[in-house]
């Protein structure tokens, strides 16, 4: 392929089949790159497509699933039996299509996850009432425009890591999730990591290798 070089490798590497990043990438492109990665791979997961990309990469790969909310654009020909447990939570509604790219990519790579969503902390009960089931899980993921108050609250209640993710979600002043992302960052809460705004995709990643230390004591796929 003269416009991609394929790292058919990663896996074994990593214990993660190569992700597709599908925002402006040419329909062609885009098709012969989830055909080549399937017929090697036998799976292929693809972030924020839009439905004419899917309907494009549907055309070489006639059973391939879009999820219009996330953008996840996946197949696989065994799916992976959904292992340990990983809570994605949001601050509200508005944040769910970047919780559901978290949501799925994790599921994708074998987690199970709890999703608990609209518990934003102008409702603080609605936190209070579910800390059972944060310490239950082997890391929080919690996903919040606005100030991004979610993560630090999370983290001073559970015991487990916390993924704090920002997101666009908010009025002018919110910078398009730069509020919630320095919030985050200057955390007071101890265990909390922070990856960049709107990026429920690295977040499910990482949750997923918190998931298999914790399952299996290892990163890599077992």
């Amino acid at each position: 392929m003269d416009f991609a070089n394929l790292d058919f490798d990663r896996k074994a590497r990593t214990g993660f089949s190569e992700v597709v990043f599908c925002s402006g990438k040419k329909d062609a492109f885009l098709a012969d790159i989830f055909l080549r990665l399937y017929e090697k791979n036998g799976e292929v997961l693809g972030t924020r497509a839009t439905p004419e990309q899917a309907a494009v990469v549907r055309g070489v790969l006639p059973d391939i699933l879009y999820d219009e909310v996330s953008g996840i654009l996946q197949i696989q020909k065994t799916p992976r039996p959904l292992e340990g447990n990983i809570c994605v939570c949001t601050a509200g509604t508005a944040d769910i299509a970047v919780a559901e790219e978290a949501s799925l990519t994790a599921e994708f790579f074998g987690t199970k996850v709890n999703r608990l969503y609209d518990m934003g902390v102008a409702g603080i009960h609605r936190i209070l009432s579910r800390v059972d089931d944060l310490n239950s899980a082997n890391c929080v993921v919690a996903i919040a425009g606005m100030e991004g108050a979610l993560a630090t609250v999370i983290g001073g209640l559970v015991s487990v890591p916390v993924i704090a993710v920002p997101t666009s979600v908010g009025y002018g002043a919110s910078f398009h999730g730069l509020s919630a992302l320095l919030t985050m960052l200057n955390s007071c809460a101890n265990g909390v990591s922070t990856v960049n705004i709107d990026n429920g995709y690295g977040a499910g990643y990482l949750a997923t290798q918190i998931n298999r230390l914790a399952q299996f004591g290892k990163v890599r796929e077992i």
